[in-house]
């Protein structure tokens, strides 16, 4: 298989689909790879680097489109991209179809097939590929809350782990999975105090166990919001329905419980976001002030330590990324997890929630694939 690797275009992306080492694997099973030229120059992955892995390198993403029949990249492809795909075309990359219906429709006219690293799943129920970057963004979400509660960027003037003689400030992580996990350990390393909510008994009885009384794990609940949120210095949402639009768990009315100066940080924000208030930002504007609140809602958090996602990302999503070079959409057919990944194909909406969600028919996965 053709396989190609297009530079990402989003705002401060840097992150690249495929580390050299990727592509090596790739071509040392027959495959061809294209890379666009200096695609992971900002990281320190050079043409050199990939030509020596075997790779060929192309001036521009045209071309890669063009004749490439798999593109691997990192983010959703922008509308410019979306207008070089065809039908045939397997897309492998992270979507988030559900809050963004122009893309959606834009695969859907396309005739390409769409797979979301966010929907595979695994035989634990995790989902393998995007867990990667959601223990970068959790960990990025309190150094990033940290640094946005400074009062140069408008915030309260708290030091999260504060000093001696001197209260911690005080973290609520709404969400217990991989997110809100990494959250809460490195709000934990810096000495704040943490509340994770959750609403399933199984994971904050885990997250107990593992931490004891270094965090304070509660029934998520409105009540139980509400009762934090006057307390919180920094609220992170982690919460995720996989493949679905966020639910919003903090209203606009609720702002005005807390402190002002204090920082809302939206993980969720990809799959819109789970405070009413979210809109997505990038690194460049990164923050903005809504009732006092300081907002965080940059949409590709990963992308601000591009180098370390880049090598996570791809230790993940290789293993896939062969299984479909060697068969093609036969990969999917031979294997439930990956299956589970497909989005759009040959123009109809292939996973549920999207469908549900933006209004499109259902058609499930296999059916689609078998014509």
């Amino acid at each position: 298989m053709l396989i190609g690797v297009p530079k990402e275009i989003k705002n401060h992306e840097y992150r690249i689909g495929l580390t050299p080492a990727g592509a090596r694997e790739l071509v040392s099973q027959g495959h061809k790879v294209m890379v666009q030229r200096d695609g992971g120059k900002a990281i320190g992955l050079t043409n050199e680097m990939y030509e020596k892995a075997g790779a060929e390198i192309v001036d521009t993403a045209e071309e890669i489109f063009k004749r490439a029949e798999m593109i691997i990249k990192v983010k959703e492809p922008q509308p410019v991209e979306c207008a070089m795909l065809r039908p045939g075309q397997i897309l492998y990359t992270y979507l988030h179809l559900a809050p963004d219906p122009e893309q959606t429709a834009a695969l859907v006219k396309s005739g390409c097939t769409a797979i979301a690293y966010e929907t595979v799943t695994d035989r634990k129920g995790g989902l393998p590929l995007l867990a990667p970057m959601s223990e970068v963004a959790g960990r990025m979400s309190i150094q990033a809350g940290a640094h946005a509660l400074e009062k140069a960027q408008g915030g309260s003037g708290v030091l999260l782990g504060g000093v001696p003689g001197v209260q911690p400030g005080r973290v609520l992580v709404i969400g217990g999975g991989v997110v809100g996990i990494n959250a809460a350990r490195m709000a934990m390393g810096l000495n704040a105090r943490v509340t994770i909510l959750d609403r399933s008994l199984d994971r904050l009885k885990y997250l107990d166990e593992l931490y004891g009384d270094r965090i304070t794990t509660l029934y998520s609940t409105i009540d139980a919001i509400e009762e934090l949120l006057p307390q919180s210095d920094l609220v992170v949402g982690a919460v995720l329905i996989p493949g679905a639009a966020a639910p919003k768990l903090v209203s606009r009315k609720q702002l005005g419980l807390m402190k002002p100066g204090s920082v809302l940080v939206d993980v969720a924000i990809d799959q819109g976001g789970c405070f009413e208030t979210s809109k997505a930002t990038t690194h460049q504007h990164p923050t903005y002030e809504v009732d006092g609140i300081i907002h965080y809602c940059v949409a590709n958090m990963p992308g601000g330590v591009a180098r370390t996602s880049t090598f996570a990302l791809t230790n993940a999503t290789l293993p896939y990324a062969v299984q479909l070079a060697n068969k093609g959409v036969q990969a999917m057919l031979d294997d439930a997890h990956l299956l589970n990944g497909l989005n759009v194909h040959a123009g109809k909406v292939t996973y549920e929630a999207v469908a549900k969600d933006l209004g499109y028919a259902y058609v499930p996965a296999a059916q689609a694939l078998k014509g």
